[in-house]
């Protein structure tokens, strides 16, 4: 079947920034403004189409990224509207890793705030590129040129103003076009209706110059603008847009726009900007991928003729279809009934159907052409960064990485009819959130639960009483520590023991120490098949990694190490792999106790603003908690930022103390940033607690 829209019409875009910048709203307004809604919904109001989770009305801020698709200009636009909070930062990820392009939306007040350097960055690892919105123009306080100058100050953007505001807070009514050198006013509620006129006579100049910079700026892209624009010819608009399209594809330059999305105002010229400058799935780089029967790298091109290769990067439990895995197509076609290949996991996964999401309503697909994003029910065992392709032409696409969860609670059930639907509610949010992690203390037997944040854990546990009718007793915050080695030694393991007729005996050398911060656990083996063949080799790496799971210090998990299998003996008449298994258990035992552990604690990342003359007290404060002061800012309206690095533990509560130290005029941002070994004062004190 021929695509109805031409893949060069496609667009997949992310709304990605800081909680409170508008993203909610302003897809609110796109949905609007192309037909696909009737009316405006508002987040105030708990209306909107993207926020339907009743945690999500309720608090009025976004906790899924949701999938919408709509039509502008005879472009089909997939658009993901992503959480702006940090405890969320798994859903921007995941979204980050498929999209083709992004539009990042500022508040015209604060500018760049911590979050958006966040989603900036990661962003920049995917290579995405991306729109700037200025948001919120009719807020007081709003400064369109100081946002654009952040924007190249702390992001390291080259930020280009594509238009000139009119009017500023309560008189913003409109925009000067600088490619058209047209004014856009305004003049409904709605704002559906505007007119095109002559830029106002007190704006000219202003516009003028910016003009020039936008000019100046895409010329160096196009060798024929280049000339025209030093010759003084006119330039037409389409020049300017084909010029400045190939620049924000090559990340050069980051096209800027403003409006006031709450009013109505600016959403379509972003409309306009997102047909006209992001990546169609043609405009970006075939995907790469390892074959795993050849460990080749290996490419695919956006071609639904070709071979299928896909990335699950979403799994959520539907309440109408049940498990629903959403799949962003690189290659090839899928239709209902077909059997592809999860190349991940070695296994065979059957469609039974193909949505297209708009929100939590669903509309089935005859088929999933390359290029395009939808949702598939009936793979079970997919999970999210997995890959899925044709049997006969295998590809593991790169996988997506989450953080590790920072702060814990143990839960038990309250009945024993809990009890029973406990593992399954857990079950299906692990399933969904790569960053929700679930564990049994082996001391007490509780059940501890683990995220990226107060909020985090308050979702999750308000779901399984709602989604999953699960009651649960939660216990007190904990924070997340890990446990790490300083030096490196080298321990034997021995395993000798009849079981039934049978000798069984194995021996390893293992040398262990810490590897480099933030790579994780790696396992090496020395030995050649002739002196211990693989698969005992996997059963001693088998061994090793599970001893990491529990620390000699206090039973943290154990990160940043390096195990090294550097000797073995292999007798095979008594050799099994549960009897290498436990020697290199045993060695590792020994290893742990005696390889320098130390405990390490999550280093949050703090953003604090408050009005200046509570400045002093609330230095003091975070010192108090060990904070680290990195640097101060002053920020709109007689207030100063204060960047600083503070320990988890002591950030439990800061809330309500900094309204308390503020007079409730403070507010705060914290995000994870690293783990850095527990002072020795500290360490004592926790271990004498029992943490």
């Amino acid at each position: 079947m021929p695509r109805d829209i031409p893949l060069d019409r496609v667009r997949n875009i992310g709304i990605i920034a800081h909680i409170d910048a508008g993203k909610t709203t302003t897809t609110e307004l796109m949905l609007y403004y192309t037909g696909r809604t009737h009316r405006i919904g508002y987040v105030d109001e708990g209306t909107t189409v993207t926020d339907w989770m009743e945690q999500e009305r309720e608090r009025g801020i976004t906790i899924t990224a949701a999938t919408i698709t709509c039509f502008w200009r005879g472009h089909q636009i997939n658009i993901i509207d992503t959480p702006g909070h940090i405890d969320f930062t798994a859903e921007v990820q995941r979204c980050l890793r498929v999209l083709d392009g992004g539009v990042v939306i500022f508040d015209a007040v604060n500018g760049v705030e911590p979050q958006s350097e966040t989603v900036w960055r990661q962003a920049d690892r995917y290579s995405v590129p991306r729109i700037c919105f200025v948001n919120k123009m009719d807020r007081v306080g709003a400064n369109y040129r100081r946002t654009i100058e952040m924007i190249k100050d702390r992001l390291g953007a080259r930020p280009v103003a594509l238009q000139v505001p009119i009017g500023v807070e309560d008189s913003f009514s409109g925009v000067v076009d600088l490619i058209t050198n047209k004014a856009l006013v305004y003049r409904d509620e709605l704002g559906t209706e505007y007119d095109v006129l002559d830029v106002p006579a007190d704006l000219e100049e202003e516009v003028a110059q910016a003009r020039e910079e936008l000019l100046e700026a895409v010329a160096e892209f196009d060798d024929e603008l280049m000339e025209k624009y030093l010759e003084g010819q006119p330039i037409a608009p389409e020049e300017v847009r084909r010029a400045l399209r190939k620049a924000t594809l090559s990340y050069a330059l980051v096209p800027v726009l403003c409006g006031a999305a709450l009013r109505n105002k600016g959403v379509q010229p972003l409309l306009d900007a997102i047909v006209d400058y992001l990546p169609s799935p043609l405009d970006i780089p075939p995907i790469q991928g390892i074959n795993p029967q050849t460990n080749q790298v290996e490419t695919r091109t956006p071609d639904e003729n070709g071979p299928v290769a896909g990335l699950a990067f979403k799994i959520v439990s539907d309440p109408y279809v049940g498990r629903l895995c959403y799949v962003r197509l690189y290659s090839g076609t899928l239709r209902p009934g077909m059997a592809v290949q999860n190349s991940t996991r070695q296994r065979k996964e059957r469609i039974g159907r193909i949505v297209r999401m708009f929100a939590n309503r669903r509309e089935d697909l005859d088929e999933l052409l390359a290029g395009d994003i939808a949702g598939i029910v009936g793979f079970k065992e997919t999970f999210t960064g997995d890959t899925v392709c044709s049997a006969d032409a295998p590809i593991v696409l790169e996988s997506i990485r989450f953080p590790e969860p920072v702060i814990s609670v143990a839960i038990e059930p309250k009945t024993q009819a809990d009890q029973d639907k406990l593992a399954e509610a857990l079950q299906r949010l692990a399933e969904e959130d790569p960053t929700f992690q679930v564990r049994v203390d082996d001391s007490t037997g509780q059940t501890l639960i683990s995220g990226m944040g107060e909020l985090h854990l308050e979702v999750l546990i308000d779901r399984m009483m709602r989604e999953f009718h699960v009651g649960v007793h939660v216990g007190r915050r904990q924070v997340a520590y890990r446990e790490t080695l300083t030096r490196t030694v080298t321990q034997e393991g021995v395993f000798q023991r009849h079981m039934g007729t049978k000798e069984q005996y194995a021996r390893v050398v293992l040398e262990v120490g810490p590897a480099e911060r933030g790579q994780g656990n790696v396992f090496e083996s020395r030995l050649k098949p002739e002196q211990l063949p693989p698969q005992y080799v996997e059963a001693v790496k088998a061994g090793a990694m599970e001893s990491l799971e529990s620390g000699a210090l206090a039973g943290y998990p154990i990160v940043d190490v390096k195990v090294v299998l550097v000797d073995a003996t292999f007798i095979p008449e008594s050799a099994t792999e549960p009897a290498f298994k436990v020697a290199a258990s045993n060695a590792m035992r020994e290893a742990l106790e005696h390889a320098g552990p130390v405990l390490l604690e999550p280093i949050m990342k703090v953003e604090v603003v408050v009005p200046e003359s509570f400045t002093g007290d609330v230095i003091g404060d975070l010192a108090a908690r060990r904070g680290d002061i990195q640097a101060m800012a002053p920020r709109a309206g007689d207030a100063q930022a204060i960047d600083a690095f503070v320990p988890l533990a002591e950030m439990f509560g800061y809330a309500t103390d900094l309204r308390s130290l503020t007079q409730g005029r403070g507010n705060f941002t914290m995000e994870f940033d690293h783990y850095a070994p527990v002072p020795q004062d500290i360490l004592e004190r926790l271990l004498l607690g029992g943490i």
